[in-house]
């Protein structure tokens, strides 16, 4: 006997949202692989994982809340244990070192986009091709909102290009705040560098003095890799579930398009080139889609081109936080040099590890699910109107680990941000 899930079932309603969901995650642009497999039903009822996506990748999703009531998910992180061992015969008992932890949490909020497919006459189509058209538009509006709520989160800032595909506005905007959900959090000091010349400054306040020839190089790239080996918190890999070469660490860079095509001047060239070719060969992931497209891969680190950019121009303000406010992660303004160079501006790259973001889920009262949808027909049902909801939220994942002294210092987990100059293109 065939099985019919009859419209408006609780079955359809839930497939329908399940669908949107994968609709959306599809659709993201250079993010979309930067989440790992979630767990199975499985897994969930026997404990054996956490509702979350692998901890592995960059983008950790969690689904706890769509299990239980609530408006925010916490995160825990266990800080690293310094102490010196206890020699011979000397007393150990009471004298263990005590953990310490940290903690954050991650709201979330319900997002909605709704769109107009129109009247029956101005549009002299179907109803079903009406749904379709209004249902693919806002999927797509529901794809570059999770897109750009993510990518100015890891960024730690908005950046002032605002062309027409931009869902989020700029920071000056009075719904911005309201838009992203989660506060935005300007790079911790130890996680920010700025290029200059053949060199990288640590802290952002070198963006007052950075200029046109500070673009970005395959010896920056070498330093980064250098700062990762000798972090006391290293960045910690990036470690696909498809790869078979785990020994071989390795991180993903994205930059934005003017960033790469100026790396593309480099002379090394076809060896950045090779070397994605190469590692995607030694971990047997010909086919995997973060080496597909415009790669290179130097020292460790894939360089991915970014689908959007979050660039200053000269004279723009952007929150930092200067070495003085390291331990207590306070922001303050900086001036983008004014004097950067006429059709140059600063461009953000991010260099990820393994949980840079958190990705929180909820779940829509009718569908039980994190996305839903909806249809409306309205004046005498000649018009019809179509909305896609969400519930989610995002948060850079940052703790506060222990110095030697015992100090605390915020620390973006998983991302290193590297501001360095390139020609603008105009656009808008």
């Amino acid at each position: 006997m065939e099985t019919v899930v009859a419209a408006g079932s609780g079955q359809a309603i839930r497939l329908m949202g399940t669908a949107l969901f994968a609709q959306v995650q599809k659709q993201t642009g250079m993010l979309r692989n930067m989440s790992g497999p979630k767990p199975t039903q499985a897994e969930v009822s026997n404990k054996v994982s956490k509702q979350q996506s692998d901890a592995g990748y960059p983008i950790v999703e969690i689904y706890d809340l769509a299990r239980s009531a609530g408006d925010t998910v916490t995160m825990d992180c266990i800080d690293v244990v310094s102490a010196y061992p206890i020699m011979g015969d000397a007393n150990a008992e009471g004298n263990g070192s005590a953990l310490s932890f940290s903690e954050m949490e991650v709201r979330i909020d319900q997002w909605t986009f709704p769109v107009d497919a129109g009247g029956r006459m101005s549009q002299q189509r179907t109803v079903h091709e009406l749904r379709k058209l209004a249902k693919d538009a806002a999927v797509g509006l529901g794809a570059r909102y999770y897109e750009q709520r993510n990518l100015v989160m890891l960024a730690g800032a908005r950046g002032s290009l605002n062309t027409m595909d931009w869902v989020v506005p700029l920071e000056t905007h009075p719904r911005f705040a309201e838009i992203m959900i989660n506060k935005v959090q300007a790079p911790t000091f130890n996680r920010h560098y700025v290029v200059d010349g053949d060199n990288i400054v640590q802290g952002g306040q070198q963006l007052g003095s950075i200029d046109s020839t500070d673009r970005l190089k395959l010896v920056h790239i070498d330093a980064l890799r250098n700062i990762i080996d000798n972090l006391d918190l290293s960045l910690q890999p990036v470690k696909l579930r498809e790869d078979k070469s785990s020994d071989n660490p390795m991180w993903v860079m994205f930059v934005p398009a003017d960033v790469y095509s100026s790396l593309l001047m480099e002379g090394s060239l076809r060896a950045f080139q090779q070397g994605a070719v190469n590692r995607a060969q030694a971990g047997q992931m010909g086919n995997h889609p973060l080496f597909a497209g415009e790669a290179g891969m130097w020292n460790g680190i894939l360089v991915k081109k970014m689908t959007r950019a979050i660039r200053f121009t000269p004279g723009d303000t952007t929150k930092i936080i200067t070495a003085a406010n390291a331990s207590t992660a306070t922001e303050t303004d900086q001036v983008v040099n004014a004097g950067l160079g006429a059709g140059f501006a600063v461009h953000r790259c991010l260099l990820l590890g393994a949980q840079a973001l958190a990705n929180a889920y909820g779940k829509d009262g009718k569908s039980g699910y994190h996305y839903a949808w909806a249809e409306k027909w309205y004046n005498f049902d000649r018009n019809a109107e179509f909305a896609i909801f969400g519930m989610e939220g995002s948060k850079k994942v940052r703790f506060n680990p222990r110095d030697a002294n015992g100090a605390k210092t915020p620390t973006d987990h998983g991302v290193i941000v590297l501001d360095v100059a390139a020609k603008a293109t105009a656009l808008g």
